[in-house]
């Protein structure tokens, strides 16, 4: 019976925090599709695809699609995880940016010992525009604003 107990107890507690997850990816729906930042010919796509965001930054060259970064936010463990790889820096590495839930008027994607940056954070301004903040040490860093097309 106690085994029997715990098992039921072990299936609520995955399905909460399953459902918990789901939730959260759900709160970042605002991120999907193509968004271009202003006055540049820089792009950055988000798609839902089996309980993650997939994306990738371009810029665009003489016509041509050039990729500049992949991204990905997935539910790991109980977090919400942005995941950042940017050819050429890191030594190809993907660094994890945990999203903070203290933040509560904008989505800040944080990694305190990464060098730069330390918070990515994306602050919905109207359904067809977005903050973006890249900080380093101090909140010091650059902002611009993305634009969905």
């Amino acid at each position: 019976m106690i085994l029997k107990s715990m098992f039921a107890s072990l299936c609520f507690v995955i399905l909460m925090t399953s459902c918990q997850g789901q939730s959260a990816l759900e709160d970042l729906s605002f991120l999907s599709g193509t968004w271009k930042i202003e006055n540049k010919e820089t792009f950055e796509v988000w798609n839902l695809e089996d309980d993650q965001f997939i994306g990738h930054s371009y810029k665009m060259n003489n016509g041509n699609k050039i990729i500049t970064e992949t991204l990905q936010i997935a539910i790991i463990d109980t977090n919400v995880v942005y995941k950042a790889t940017v050819p050429n820096q890191n030594s190809g590495e993907t660094i994890p940016f945990v999203l903070n839930p203290l933040v509560t008027d904008k989505l800040s994607f944080e990694n305190l010992h990464h060098d730069f940056p330390k918070k990515i954070q994306y602050q919905q301004v109207t359904d067809s525009k977005i903050l973006v903040q890249v900080l380093g040490e101090d909140d010091k860093g650059f902002s611009y604003h993305i634009i969905k097309q």
